[in-house]
């Protein structure tokens, strides 16, 4: 493949002379769940987002839910959520017993539609959770005026590092979940995520359901989970962290270079920033007619395209019982059939950018052709 989507062999050499004695000690030590290093980890990335508590859990699933389930969200309960995003959103909601509510996204920028929130609102809705989608964040201050009192989860998983308003992605709701699956900005050599919130007593619920309900070994007081960040993953997350402002930055260069590359070419919708926000372009996501032939032509040219999401959440046969059908949700829908993510990842180079505007400059000519 000449350009990959992701090239996460490129972060590892980053930090592979850094990890080494630091995965040493683990070995050493014995450590492998609580070590010193889940701690270091969870102040350090609490300190990024400005929040007072980061609760490390075994993935970003697992932190939507845990949120879900610390403000006591559950049967007769319903969560708004955008049409628009992975399933991960609404299986977490579903896992913890409630119920979900969809609305649809905002035709330009694909985040959850605020007008729409405000229209779907009934006493049953119990909290709001805006996906911050492809590296940037949802308006969650205009939520929060449409929504009142309601609690907002924040779904981080694509946003770390990203600003609204100058505050970090974390720190802008009640609570808020994010992933470090490996292809996120930051990302572990695993599956990990966790919990961000300034509440301590939320913070504490979820550290006690993530250790099967237990504040204190032994001492179970309620249901919970074996989900917890493995001391390994802390240790690669640390090194990372380290240099996600960089590498973020990184991205916000390669994305200027494929709006100048793509500013002239036809038939190309290019990503479009929520005024106030600060991208952090966890995907760089383009629009296009007759998308399929598009990816088809760009993979047989050796360009790693992706798609997010070929089906709409309200589409998907997990959530079927909701009712929903075509034609529901016809932004995200016509989003589905259009989006197009091109490789982005921090070590891209000018000349692999330029491969796959080549390449997608051709895929379209063919379709003229």
């Amino acid at each position: 493949m000449k350009v990959p989507l992701v090239d996460l062999g490129w972060q590892h050499r980053q930090i592979a002379d850094e990890i080494g004695p630091g995965l040493e000690r683990v070995m050493e030590s014995n450590a492998f769940i609580h070590g010193p290093e889940v701690g270091e980890f969870e102040r350090a990335f609490a300190s990024f987002c400005d929040v007072y508590n980061c609760v490390g859990v075994a993935s970003g699933t697992d932190a939507l839910e845990m949120a879900v389930r610390a403000l006591g969200i559950g049967a007769s309960d319903v969560v708004l959520l955008p049409a628009n995003t992975f399933i991960a959103s609404a299986l977490a909601v579903l896992r913890a017993g409630a119920g979900v509510k969809l609305v649809d996204c905002d035709p330009s920028t694909y985040l959850i539609d605020v007008g729409a929130i405000e229209k779907a609102l009934t006493p049953d809705v119990r909290a709001v959770m805006p996906v911050h989608l492809f590296g940037q964040t949802a308006a969650v201050e205009e939520i929060r005026e449409v929504s009142g009192e309601i609690p907002i989860i924040e779904d981080a998983a694509q946003s770390q590092g990203a600003l609204r308003m100058g505050k970090p992605a974390g720190s802008l709701g009640t609570v808020a979940a994010t992933s470090f699956y490996p292809g996120k900005n930051i990302g572990a050599y695993g599956d990990a995520g966790a919990v961000l919130t300034d509440d301590d007593h939320l913070a504490q619920t979820v550290r006690n359901l993530g250790n099967w309900g237990s504040p204190e070994k032994y001492h179970h007081p309620e249901i919970g989970f074996n989900s917890r960040l493995d001391t390994v993953q802390a240790v690669v997350l640390k090194a990372k962290l380290a240099r996600l402002a960089d590498w973020n930055k990184k991205r916000r260069e390669a994305a200027e270079l494929y709006h100048d590359l793509l500013g002239e070419l036809g038939g190309v919708t290019t990503p479009a920033t929520l005024a106030g926000n600060e991208h952090v372009w966890h995907l760089y996501v383009v629009r296009v007619q007759q998308r399929d032939r598009v990816v088809a032509s760009m993979q047989a040219d050796g360009i790693g395209v992706g798609i997010h999401y070929p089906i709409p959440l309200h589409l998907q046969g997990a959530v079927s019982f909701l009712g929903h059908h075509e034609g529901d949700f016809p932004v995200a829908e016509s989003a589905a059939r259009e989006m197009l993510s091109l490789p982005m990842f921090p070590g891209i180079t000018s000349d692999q950018q330029e491969l796959v505007v080549g390449a997608l400059e051709r895929a379209l000519n063919d379709l003229d052709g």
